[in-house]
């Protein structure tokens, strides 16, 4: 079940976590080739029963618990605990998204689980990090994003702030696991360092984002904090979101002397006026607006596809704003296998984010959908515990599994 071939082939790695933020940090190393054991209670993971769904089957599941071994233990249990610790005496990383407290109430805690591992990466993911006055506070990726500043950067300048309209702050927390467990697994096995906890906030990752944002205010000087101004940015022009005339849309950013040079060009405002109010990125920006919309004006009078072609040809990244379908007929799309049909026996095929990046000679793949409930139970606990089917009957009936 798992990818013999892959860059991090023989990496063990240990799931316990639960929704959407925590585990991609498991589905992600499992994309490359770790050996992942999801750990779900014996009546499935909440995450099965959230979300989109068909047939009856939840696709976020299918999606997240992707290329992983799937196995039942009751936590809450004393002896469900006893199995999760001759559980992490044998892998590699563990991944959780349990609080400080109940870590504590567990018998859990990083320095428990070092005792029993000394060579064990530990992810914790939470919403404000382990430390802290909030390290017990609960939340999910969309607290993050208030949080830490995007959502009130995010929306029209005279509107009310925005959230998105995906789960940012729950995938870029799983990205930043997956750095935090690359990065200590590198340390441990090149430089002898031996195990790591690796403190994942989910506000943190929103703040890097932030990074150009923050980086741009001084707190101690007379200008008021940045704040939302729709597609557009205050630092540069052109760039925003224009409507075509067969009533779709575009994205522009070409903000640089250069670039704008050329767009003056070829939208026929190259005059000693024009040049004069547009051609340096000073004099631009107290025009901002009137810029924006001669822009916005020579975008409408042309189709998607004309208007594309001719900023491509004058060097201008522009790229259309696709929905779902014009996303997945994209020819750049279909010839990097960006999107992955992942066939499922209940869902049929599943379209699912190819892993990224690509590397040359071990790239990810993905080798199989969310697993039902308890589908490796007697294959892992038979490998790592030695239990035969008596003892897993027996757990079985005790309701551990």
């Amino acid at each position: 079940m798992t990818q013999s071939g892959g860059a991090l082939a023989g990496l063990r790695v240990l799931d316990i976590s639960s929704f959407l933020a925590a585990p991609q940090v498991a589905t992600f190393l499992g994309d490359f080739g770790a050996d992942v054991i999801k750990i779900e209670p014996p009546s499935g993971e909440a995450l099965r029963r959230i979300g989109a769904s068909r047939n009856g089957e939840s696709l976020v599941w299918a999606m997240v618990s992707r290329n992983k071994r799937v196995i039942t233990c009751d936590l809450n249990q004393p002896e469900g605990r006893d199995i999760l610790r001759q559980l992490v005496a044998q892998v590699n990383v563990l991944v959780h998204n349990y609080s400080p407290a109940m870590l504590e109430r567990w018998d859990c805690t990083w320095e428990q689980m070092r005792a029993i591992n000394p060579d064990l990466v530990m992810v914790s993911v939470s919403p404000y990090g382990h430390t802290g006055p909030l390290a017990d506070r609960p939340g999910a990726g969309t607290m993050a994003e208030a949080f830490a500043g995007l959502t009130h950067m995010t929306g029209e300048a005279d509107g009310p702030p925005m959230l998105t309209s995906i789960p940012l702050g729950d995938t870029l927390t799983g990205i930043f696991g997956l750095i935090g467990a690359l990065v200590a697994c590198y340390g441990r096995d090149v430089n002898g360092l031996g195990g790591q906890h690796v403190d994942v906030s989910m506000y943190e990752p929103i703040l890097t984002l932030m990074g150009s944002t923050l980086a741009a205010w001084d707190p101690d000087g007379d200008d008021p904090p940045p704040a939302r101004f729709g597609s557009r940015l205050e630092t540069g022009v052109p760039r925003n979101i224009y409507r075509t005339a067969d009533d779709r849309y575009l994205c522009l950013s070409g903000t640089t002397d250069r670039q704008v040079e050329r767009i003056l060009t070829l939208t026929g405002r190259d005059g000693p006026e024009d040049q004069a109010k547009f051609a340096r990125m000073a004099d631009r920006l107290a025009h901002n607006d009137e810029l924006d919309t001669l822009v916005a004006d020579w975008i409408a009078e042309r189709t998607l596809e004309e208007a594309i072609a001719v900023f491509v040809e004058a060097r201008i990244p522009v790229a259309p704003v696709h929905d779902l379908p014009g996303l997945l007929a994209d020819a750049q799309v279909q010839a990097r296998n960006s999107v992955t049909l992942v066939p499922h026996e209940v869902l049929g095929s599943v379209p699912m984010p190819s892993p990224a990046p690509t590397l040359s000679e071990t790239p990810g793949t993905i080798d199989h959908p969310g697993p039902p409930i308890g589908a490796h139970n007697a294959e892992v606990y038979a490998e790592l515990l030695r239990w035969d089917d008596d003892r897993l009957a027996q757990a079985k009936a005790d309701g551990l599994v």
